[in-house]
């Protein structure tokens, strides 16, 4: 992808752009912290059905700067970063497609410039912060009390680098952050290179475990006078569960939901091609595209 340095307010963060199209999909990552590099390598099909794709390391990860002023480190500042990038790069009016932490900002996003956003397309997100919070519990209560009960006894006494703690997490990776037996490539670069000061600050230190400062985010409150096309992608057995999504359709006027089966947090790795049929349909009825019967490989 071609890549363009930004200024952020003084720092520098590094886009991401392929294809043509006169249709933007802005694809923003997760963690946060997590570099784009698994969004980009797994949504790369979008630039064969005709779209221009562009991302960005978020300030504080991958190939962008990395401060370590936890004053930067705020929904709001993240808001104003997708909107000097949006900017930078002349995008106009995009489709916003936020994936986990993605769609967190994406929505806010959204809500502070509806004029930017042509359609919202959030996947395996939460907008009920404290609610999400649950999700973890029953996954890891999924494991056994025994379990359970360890998981926390490390988290209280700072000794999460022990192997059985370590094995446990991993269980949980396995089964519902991606549901495939060999990670691809993209996405093991992306966990490898997390930007630990932001999301240490943000989400905190334990992967299934939300103590930053998000772990109160919400914004169900604000969904019944969002009036942007909205699609939902969430995986059957994300940690992030589908009652979540459920809620937010509910309350988003005309919102769709798909849950995709067998599949958890990286639906787009584990069965791209029910994602994409999923994905692309909806993008192209946005622009009055009546082919949607087009069928999309992963």
């Amino acid at each position: 992808m071609k890549q363009k340095r930004v200024d952020v307010d003084g720092h520098q963060v590094t886009t991401y752009s392929d294809g043509t199209g006169d249709e933007v999909v802005l694809l923003i990552h997760g963690g946060p912290g997590c570099p784009s590099d698994y969004l980009r390598e797994s949504h790369a099909p979008l630039v064969a059905q005709g779209f221009r794709v562009v991302t960005w390391d978020q300030l504080g990860c991958g190939a962008s700067d990395l401060p370590e002023d936890k004053s930067l480190w705020t929904v709001a500042r993240f808001v104003e970063e997708t909107r000097i990038v949006c900017d930078a790069l002349g995008l106009g009016r995009v489709h916003v497609l936020g994936q986990s932490w993605g769609g967190i900002l994406g929505l806010d996003f959204a809500l502070a410039y509806p004029e930017r956003v042509r359609s919202f397309i959030g996947a395996n997100t939460a907008f009920d912060l404290p609610r999400m919070q649950r999700g973890f519990e029953r996954k890891k209560q999924a494991l056994g009390e025994e379990t359970c009960v360890m998981m926390g006894r490390h988290e209280a006494m700072g000794s999460t680098d022990h192997p059985e703690y370590q094995a446990a997490v991993t269980i949980l990776m396995y089964r519902h952050m991606c549901r495939v037996p060999v990670w691809p490539d993209g996405l093991k670069k992306s966990m490898a290179g997390i930007g630990q000061s932001v999301f240490t600050e943000m989400f905190g230190p334990y992967f299934f475990n939300c103590t930053g400062t998000l772990r109160d985010h919400y914004r169900l409150d604000r969904l019944k006078d969002f009036d942007i096309p909205t699609l939902l992608i969430q995986g059957e057995h994300d940690y992030l569960i589908p009652d979540l999504a459920a809620t937010a359709r509910d309350l988003i006027l005309g919102a769709r939901l798909h849950v995709l089966s067998n599949c958890s947090h990286m639906p787009f790795y584990e069965d791209p091609v029910a994602y994409f049929g999923v994905l692309v349909p909806f993008l192209r009825a946005q622009d009055g595209d009546p082919d949607l019967s087009q069928p999309i490989n992963g």
